[in-house]
């Protein structure tokens, strides 16, 4: 305990003395880091993926490749004018096959449909079904199909990430080349399933007892109102955190897939260090080292810009 206090007393009085010393900071860190202007309207070349926004001038200027749309703006289109992500890929040999499989499945299941609604017979409704999954397949197998062929060599490409991810839970992982994380997900996934149906069962049959304690005279089940009446409560409460779980899994691996798509390209050595200590800053311009991601930052309070004043302070420096 002794132990503990003491690093936090430690801890304390260093961020004291870099507050109280330090309410103006000097930092020098890479120039490039802090020229990209995502915020101008004029720049074009640099945008961050949020400004991003659908429009369906931009869609149909890519359908028409009068210019280069962002995937998510082609996938957004695509996922209601079918077969947009073909055209702009250049597949048109796709399209006859896209609209044939989804005609072929999706009229099957109509005309199934109408049967078993004339006949009556189980049979047709379950063919019927299976039909629409096929459209529903045929479907994803498009969207999918579009993502996949969006140009390939463009490696990493965070938005074709994220879609992968949305499309189906773990492939945003696998193009990311982290595939130990992809059983994660998927325990997390299923787990959450399996809880999910276990607590929606028995929040129906609880639910189907109390109604029978409560509407039926001549009820002598073992289970009364008043029990059946809290296990169905509770049961639902389950199954309501199981969906909260089911679909925090599914964002937290869609994030995850876009986030770590970014950091492809992020170089980090092992060499990382952080040194702190007193320092006599000048008034003089700081020059950076030349050792590669060696930062320095100075705080202090008595050295004044243009002053030609010399301060203590603290210095932290940072090398990655």
């Amino acid at each position: 305990m002794d132990r503990i206090l003491s690093k936090i007393f430690s801890w304390t009085l260093l961020f004291l003395c870099m507050t109280t010393f330090a309410p103006d900071a000097q930092a020098q860190f890479k120039d490039k880091a802090f020229k990209q202007n995502y915020n101008n309207p004029a720049d074009t070349t640099q945008k961050d993926s949020a400004d991003v926004v659908f429009t369906f001038k931009d869609y149909f200027g890519g359908l028409a490749h009068k210019h280069e749309s962002k995937i998510g703006v082609v996938a957004a289109g695509s996922a209601i004018f079918i077969g947009g992500e073909q055209i702009y890929n250049r597949q048109y040999w796709k399209l006859p096959i896209i609209y044939g499989s989804l005609a072929a499945t999706a009229g099957c299941g109509i005309a199934y449909r109408v049967k078993w609604k004339q006949t009556g017979n189980k049979h047709f409704q379950h063919v019927s079904n299976w039909c629409f999954a096929g459209t529903g397949l045929a479907y994803w197998l498009t969207m999918l199909d579009g993502v996949v062929n969006y140009k390939k060599d463009d490696y990493p490409n965070p938005g074709k990430a994220t879609l992968y991810s949305i499309l189906l839970p773990g492939l945003g992982q696998a193009y990311n080349k982290e595939y130990w994380k992809i059983p994660i997900y998927y325990s997390g996934l299923l787990g959450s399933a399996f809880f999910l149906e276990n607590n929606n069962t028995n929040y129906l049959r609880f639910k189907r007892i109390h109604n029978e304690a409560t509407t039926d005279p001549n009820y002598d089940g073992p289970i009364s109102a008043d029990r059946a009446l809290y296990y169905r409560n509770v049961y639902r409460r389950y199954r309501d955190y199981s969906i909260v779980a089911l679909v925090g899994f599914y964002l937290l691996q869609v994030i995850d897939a876009n986030v770590f798509a970014y950091m492809q390209n992020f170089e980090l050595t092992d060499n990382i260090a952080m040194n702190i200590g007193p320092a006599v800053i000048t008034d003089e311009v700081q020059t950076a080292t030349t050792t590669p991601h060696n930062y320095a930052l100075h705080t202090s309070t008595s050295s004044i810009p243009g002053s030609g004043m010399n301060g203590l302070g603290l210095r932290i420096r940072f090398t990655f």
